[in-house]
């Protein structure tokens, strides 16, 4: 239900179980983290969907069943946020709950027009991921993580554009030419180069 490809050092990681909404199981997570964690070989990662969601976030039985607390959640976004390479979340839809932080936690997002963006975790009764929070506000501030977060508000993609949440907004045939593109010129760089222009850019690297 995760698909990786790679070229010349691009990776491109697909969450593929189009008929759940992409809700992510533990397993999944685990595979997600342990790409993350092998991709420091990689000089550009994408992360991206198949279908019309992004991810609906943690599958409804396992996160009743425990997920929804789980570490692997931290594990995946924190091994993602400690890349040396550019990573892209190319969002080809909704992204809601815990997927968040995947999202979060990559150095740039774009998403199609008609992307939704949501974090239910008051309405649902649980925390969100540690990390989540902060990295949400260094984006778009506190108060409208608040409003994320809180006040359990459902963001459209033109509202995350404004907010900072998403960097641009791209038509669905151009998603992932557009993350390629954004990718080229970090793919093209020595390794060294890119690693070192990230940290500058105040990337905490692994």
């Amino acid at each position: 239900m995760i698909d990786l490809s790679k070229n010349d050092g691009l990776w491109t990681v697909t969450l593929n179980r189009p008929d759940k909404a992409n809700s992510l199981t533990a397993a999944m997570l685990r595979d997600l983290a342990e790409i993350a964690e092998s991709a420091h070989q990689a000089r550009a990662l994408i992360l991206t969907g198949a279908g019309k969601v992004f991810s609906a976030g943690a599958d409804l039985d396992e996160a009743r069943a425990g997920l929804a607390k789980s570490d692997l959640w931290e594990r995946l976004s924190g091994a993602i946020a400690g890349l040396p390479c550019l990573t892209v979340a190319a969002l080809n839809g909704t992204l809601a709950g815990g997927a968040m932080g995947m999202a979060l936690a990559c150095d740039l997002r774009i998403a199609v027009p008609t992307a939704k963006f949501f974090y239910p975790v008051m309405k649902l009764g649980f925390l969100p991921q540690p990390s989540d929070p902060a990295r949400m506000a260094a984006l778009i501030g506190p108060a409208r993580t608040k409003l994320i977060l809180m006040a359990g508000q459902k963001i459209t993609a033109d509202e995350a554009h404004g907010f900072g949440l998403i960097d641009r907004i791209v038509p669905p045939e151009d998603l992932i030419d557009t993350a390629r593109a954004l990718t080229a010129d970090s793919c093209a760089a020595r390794p060294e180069v890119a690693a070192g222009i990230a940290r500058l850019c105040g990337k905490q690297i692994a």
